[in-house]
């Protein structure tokens, strides 16, 4: 299953990345198998008091977080995971899932509104919510937060290799020219809309425009970089650190390397704007569990509980005070937790509906131009 952009439905998977690529892009660390057997769960479907079921992207969730739940409350949690947002609405859509909390992108938690898949909580009501910085309130659907809590995001931006491009880079333009110069190589996703995305946000455009010219301009300008561009991949990261080439176009989860060789490794959040991602813990209304459910949102409101989280991943958190209690590297990392400036820059993917097959014209046209 790849990973999909809003369209209800599963898409072609030339459109996004494997199972892999998303797990690498959340944590870089952990396996599924190894979480799993952590917070000791099980695989029978329950709907008796003291059970929460939760459904969630693989390695998303330090298993110490769900301990932690398990230790306060007393009730007992069951993980089951997912690889894209398709896949998670194709099961809940089936109604008799059995699962209480799931982990939706903001636009995928829009498209399960509209379908009425979503259980209004008012979390925004407990007292804990006032720890949620309020431009993380992004669900066109739900923007005061009556519905779901935010719960992580990163950026998509440029890891690149010191040593072989000789200098650290602050954009898409600078690494242009700087592998144009030297003669050296660089990887771009094999991400639909990242690719493109890179090419709108190029051209001062918005990263969910379904204008044709502004496609048309987008694709040209990505054409115009294939003669340095090793692969469309994301299994860049390993390349990148063997200085097989220069830069890859990749998640946040990057830093994982950068924290281990920063002497080689860098990421910059490009200076011309980037892309960034958000998930929200969302309750469904067939939840068997509703009430476990609205203690598990009020529980990761507390800001030790999502530093706990962070801990474990390279992601940022929307709880403020929990930033504070990070660990040094990555609290400090302007990368991970870029200042406001930056965040101004960053653009966030909509579902497109029927528009994305312009993009996927466009995507043709990329992978087949010479």
């Amino acid at each position: 299953m790849k990973k999909d952009y809003g369209t209800g439905f599963t898409v072609p998977a030339r459109e996004g990345p494997t199972r892999r690529a998303v797990v690498r892009r959340l944590t870089g660390i952990v396996c599924a198998t190894a979480l799993t057997a952590a917070v000791g769960l099980f695989t029978a479907p329950a709907s008796a008091e003291g059970q929460l079921n939760i459904y969630n992207w693989g390695e998303y969730i330090n298993p110490e977080v769900l301990k932690k739940f398990e230790t306060e409350t007393g009730i007992k949690v069951k993980l089951d995971t997912y690889s894209s947002n398709d896949e998670m609405l194709a099961k809940v859509r089936t109604g008799d899932t059995g699962y209480d909390i799931v982990f939706p992108s903001v636009y995928m938690q829009d498209i399960m509104a509209n379908l009425d898949l979503l259980e209004k909580t008012d979390i925004n009501q407990y007292e804990g919510f006032k720890n949620i910085d309020p431009q993380f309130l992004r669900a066109k659907t739900d923007p005061k937060g009556e519905y779901c809590l935010p719960y992580a995001w990163g950026t998509v931006g440029i890891g690149y290799n010191r040593k072989v491009l000789g200098k650290d880079i602050t954009g898409w333009k600078d690494l242009i020219e700087t592998v144009k110069a030297k003669n050296l190589k660089f990887a771009l996703l094999d991400d639909m809309r990242e690719v493109l995305g890179v090419g709108l946000i190029l051209n001062g455009k918005s990263v969910n425009s379904t204008d044709p010219e502004d496609l048309k301009q987008a694709a040209q300008t990505i054409i115009d970089m294939k003669p340095y561009v090793a692969a469309f991949t994301y299994e860049s990261r390993p390349m990148v650190w063997a200085g097989d080439i220069a830069a890859a176009h990749y998640f946040v989860g990057a830093m994982i390397d950068v924290f281990q060789d920063p002497k080689t490794l860098g990421y910059v959040i490009p200076e011309e704007g980037a892309t960034m991602y958000q998930e929200d813990i969302c309750v469904l209304k067939t939840a068997p569990n509703k009430e476990n459910a609205k203690k598990f949102l009020e529980f990761y409101t507390r800001p030790e509980v999502a530093a706990l989280n962070i801990a474990q991943q390279t992601n940022g958190t929307p709880n403020v005070p929990a930033r504070a209690l990070e660990p040094e590297k990555i609290k400090n990392s302007q990368e991970i937790n870029p200042p406001q400036d930056v965040m101004k820059r960053l653009q966030i993917f909509v579902d497109l509906g029927a528009d994305i097959r312009k993009y996927d014209r466009m995507w043709t046209t990329i992978k087949t131009a010479q």
